[in-house]
């Protein structure tokens, strides 16, 4: 069924609002229609353990759902004692694409934390956590004065298949229905980070995948600018 709102190659409406704390270095509240990611990026004179001594940097991330970002309450995990699976892949997700946006031996013996709240979920919270965080690292390593190590932008996108057509950037009810579901991860060179898919319901083509890529590369295009004048803009008087 054709989208009542959009065709099927559009994102839905896109904006990133920085300097929405106070406190942490880089913070950006980060809309796909309407879910909600808050992006915030500390900067530490500390790294890891693993990484003590090498002269590099390190970037991670966490990412948390608030009890009522969806329909119904889901208790805190920290009430659980323990974080889900989902919670796990998704946080390791959201930090291997964001140190690829950066030059960790430029950064130097540091670390940037990029805390990924989502604060109202219908579909796409994932990519919505890396391409906020990327322009919460972006502000964040300006102020502390190392925006050299920042590289060009990172940022994803979901696609997928409902009804046979190929669609960009999938809302919930979307996501639910759709055929097949993917979130592609790239930066602004055109290079691909990380492509996730899965055939929910029936297999997929390899003309279908290369489709699907390629919509999703234009979606990206697209974020990557909004990225840049998110970062610039977030310093402007």
């Amino acid at each position: 069924m054709p989208r009542k709102d959009r065709g099927p190659d559009q994102l839905r409406t896109v904006t990133l609002a920085t300097n929405f704390t106070e406190h942490a270095e880089g913070s950006v509240l980060c809309s796909f229609g309407r879910t909600r990611v808050l992006c915030t990026a500390s900067g530490e004179e500390r790294v890891p353990s693993h990484v003590k001594g090498s002269g590099r940097g390190w970037v991670t991330a966490e990412y948390g759902m608030l009890p009522r970002s969806t329909h119904t309450r889901t208790d805190r995990e920290a009430a659980k004692g323990k974080q889900s699976g989902r919670t796990q892949e998704i946080q390791r997700l959201i930090g291997r694409a964001l140190r690829a946006a950066v030059d960790l031996q430029t950064l130097g013996e540091r670390q940037v934390l990029i805390d990924c709240d989502v604060l109202q979920a219908d579909g796409g919270t994932r990519t919505a956590a890396i391409t906020g965080g990327y322009a919460a690292l972006g502000i964040a390593l300006r102020r502390m004065q190392r925006d050299k190590a920042l590289r060009a932008p990172v940022a994803a996108v979901s696609v997928g298949i409902l009804a046979g057509q190929a669609l960009l950037d999938l809302d919930y009810e979307e996501d639910f229905a759709a055929e097949v579901d993917m979130n592609v991860v790239g930066n602004a060179a055109g290079e691909l980070l990380e492509v996730q898919g899965t055939a929910e319901k029936r297999p997929f083509t390899p003309g279908q995948l290369a489709e699907m890529v390629a919509l999703a590369q234009k979606g990206l295009a697209e974020l990557h600018q909004k990225q840049l004048a998110a970062i610039a803009g977030a310093f402007a008087k």
